[in-house]
């Protein structure tokens, strides 16, 4: 289906019915749905050993960039949705994100904790054009100095520069890049929606400009689809004034491994065979592997190599440091709650 990821359904694991569509109603599936997420908090926290964030932040669930390698797809059937079409067609909005991030600033619990933009699913993903929820709670992360991260495949990011550039002064905002290959035609079949890779190349220049911590994540490396670009992907992020680099190696979980492999059945049939031996070289035999600690890196051989690739290729290029450390020391409260002691 043009501009989709996929174009199948696969059954949701929570549901006892599913409604299988063929090939004349998939083609008529119809443009994308927006749904109000009426979720009267907008923070979530995380506890993983392998995530580097407490908190985060998602304005969108579903995702219109259509990543068929996604590792959120999964979430979508906790909505009553399908983990496939569904999950790039129907998204849900939280419309009052702002207001609720207001909310959550002004509890006195709050200490100014870092929060991660798009942990889950992509901010900056087309809809936010429109909505610019994503710039309203960035406006409010502003108004208090609280710390933020953002993480995104979209050029949009750019656009905001001015609000991230603000934060930036305080020590207080950074900026991953995701971009997983520089080849068009392949980033145009894996990630049909997102920004093609040189605008994710500009996007970087123009938050550089603007004074913001920038850093390059190539996020998933595909075995034996990607993991060639290493070189060439650090070596144009560093050009692009980004400062440091991070992977992570794809991951299959259920039922993305059924939408993965059709995928690469329909576009890489020559391939195929090749790439899914190379997925099992890095699991141990597997496609999947959720074990903390293996998750993001796999194991065996071809994994090391991998790694040892991306690291001499990091070191090679200058993109072996960190980025600055986010500050909360400038945290302040909401406006209105600071003026209470006052009256």
């Amino acid at each position: 289906m043009r501009g989709r990821g996929t174009g199948i359904n696969p059954p949701n694991r929570f549901d006892e019915l599913h409604v299988e569509l063929d090939e004349e109603a998939r083609a008529e599936a119809g443009p994308t749905q927006y749904f109000r997420d009426t979720s009267r908090s907008v923070l979530a926290e995380n506890d993983s050993p392998d995530v580097g964030f407490r908190y985060s932040l998602n304005p969108y669930r579903g995702c219109m960039h259509g990543c068929i390698y996604c590792y959120a797809r999964p979430t979508h059937e906790y909505l009553g949705f399908s983990a496939g079409l569904d999950f790039e067609r129907r998204i849900m909005v939280k419309g009052d994100a702002p207001e609720l991030l207001r909310q959550a600033f002004a509890r006195p619990s709050w200490q100014g904790d870092v929060v991660a933009l798009s942990g889950n699913t992509d901010c900056y993903q087309p809809v936010e054009r429109h909505l610019q929820l994503t710039r309203r709670c960035l406006e409010v992360f502003v108004e208090c100095r609280n710390p933020v991260g953002v993480i995104t495949k979209s050029a949009l990011v750019a656009r905001d520069a001015d609000l991230l550039g603000v934060l930036a002064a305080q020590g207080a905002s950074h900026v991953f890049v995701s971009i997983t290959t520089l080849d068009d035609a392949l980033a145009a079949r894996m990630e049909p929606r997102a920004a093609r890779p040189e605008r994710r190349l500009d996007a970087i220049r123009m938050l550089v400009a603007a004074g913001v911590p920038v850093g390059v994540l190539m996020g998933p490396v595909v075995p034996g689809l990607t993991d060639s670009e290493i070189p060439r992907v650090l070596e144009a992020a560093a050009a692009a004034g980004a400062r440091t680099a991070g992977w992570t190696l794809l991951r299959l979980p259920p039922p993305v491994d059924t939408l993965f492999q059709s995928w690469l059945a329909e576009h890489y049939p020559e391939r195929a065979q090749r790439v899914m031996n190379r997925i099992r070289d890095t699991r141990d035999g597997r496609i999947s592997d959720s074990t903390f600690g293996r998750r993001h890196r796999g194991q065996g051989a071809y994994a090391g190599q991998i790694s040892q690739l991306f690291a001499a290729s990091a070191r090679k290029h200058g993109l072996d440091g960190d980025l600055p450390p986010l500050s909360s020391a400038a945290f302040r409260r909401p406006a209105r709650d600071r003026q209470l002691p006052l009256l």
